[in-house]
């Protein structure tokens, strides 16, 4: 019963944190989510709950896809082109890790997705700020 009421209060503090997110706190929390969600898959998968596993990695998938088209290859150029690449490649080693179980595959994908998130959060306000500037520039042009 008390691990309802927890579930009820993070769940309302999830939606209060995504409702005064900027987007590049939105991304952060989309990386983490993910990362999240590979580690949980990775412990169903140990324990052979594989309903849970099934969820977490189809979750994980989901947000790796989001990430993925949403790009702006337009203007992202190579940069974009390749994380494009990447995050292609790294929903098909979900998805091979699911039907093989095979965990190397989801440290393989947390190995990759990691030092993305960690980049991210590496980015200076001033280049943050910046690039907020030049998109609101673009939507007013439109």
């Amino acid at each position: 019963m008390a691990l309802k009421g927890i579930s009820a209060y993070k769940k309302g503090n999830l939606k209060q944190d995504i409702a005064n997110a900027d987007p590049h706190k939105l991304t952060l929390m989309l990386f983490q989510g993910a990362l999240d969600r590979i580690a949980y898959a990775k412990g169903a998968m140990a324990r052979k709950e594989y309903a849970q596993k099934s969820e977490h990695i189809s979750r994980a998938s989901s947000i790796l896809i989001h990430l993925r088209d949403t790009l702006d290859l337009d203007v992202g150029g190579e940069l974009s082109e390749n994380l494009f690449s990447l995050y292609n490649y790294m929903i098909e080693r979900l998805t091979d890790a699911h039907t093989q179980n095979d965990q190397m595959q989801l440290d393989e994908v947390s190995s990759l997705l990691g030092p993305i998130r960690d980049a991210w959060l590496e980015i200076p306000a001033e280049a943050k700020e910046e690039a907020y500037r030049l998109q609101n520039d673009k939507k007013q042009a439109l």
